[in-house]
């Protein structure tokens, strides 16, 4: 498998978390593509995936396979184990709906946020910017966070009882946040404590340094 990503990328370190949780590292391929350069945005890149984001999966018969959550559901299903996406009718769908509401609510709007009210990627790559909508997007951010402290205080991951996707996923929003140095509200401790125990995790540890 070849996965074309950048190494210090929120979305990427998704998958590179999947990886590393399916013990998968050894049969990945990575190959850089330099956001700060733009280089998704050109139209080799885009030949791979016409949405220009990162990451993809390129397989050994030439199939290309972009969006995080349906790269993570293709390694999910290679040894029909099932430990990320859910193995019954039910933990899929609630699986499927929290690691939706976490990109939604908390990395996607920490994404906008940074793309309309920082300098982003820079002119090259940022032609549009609409400052008072990153604005918005980043008190959205705030807001979901507040709610996912408040799912945590209930259970013990964002799913359930079991790491999943989903925390993956909110994993990768609070990459994106510290990267961004916008701070967890105060008051948000079942989520800070949540954060804590995910930085435990080797997958999380080591995800940069994967493809070193």
């Amino acid at each position: 498998m070849t996965i074309y990503d950048w190494h210090n990328g929120p979305y990427p370190a998704r998958v590179r978390i999947a990886l590393a949780e399916l013990g998968l590292q050894s049969q990945a391929r990575f190959v850089s593509v330099d956001l700060r350069k733009g280089e998704h945005k050109t139209e080799e890149f885009r030949a791979k995936n016409y949405s220009g984001t990162l990451p993809v999966l390129e397989l050994g018969d030439g199939t290309l396979i972009a969006e995080c959550t349906a790269i993570t559901e293709y390694l999910d299903a290679l040894d029909g184990r099932s430990l990320l996406t859910g193995k019954t009718p039910r933990e899929k769908g609630v699986i499927h709906m929290m690691s939706k509401r976490a990109e939604l609510e908390v990395l996607d709007a920490i994404s906008i946020y940074f793309h309309h009210a920082t300098p982003g990627l820079g002119p090259h790559v940022e032609v549009y910017q609409n400052h008072e909508w990153g604005l918005y997007q980043r008190d959205k951010a705030l807001r979901g966070m507040r709610y996912f402290d408040a799912v945590l205080r209930g259970q013990t991951f964002v799913a359930g009882n079991c790491f999943s996707m989903a925390d993956i996923t909110l994993v990768g929003g609070m990459i994106f946040a510290a990267l961004l140095k916008i701070t967890l509200p105060d008051e948000c401790e079942a989520l800070m404590a949540w954060h804590a125990r995910m930085q435990e995790r080797p997958s999380v540890q080591n995800w940069r340094t994967m493809s070193a």
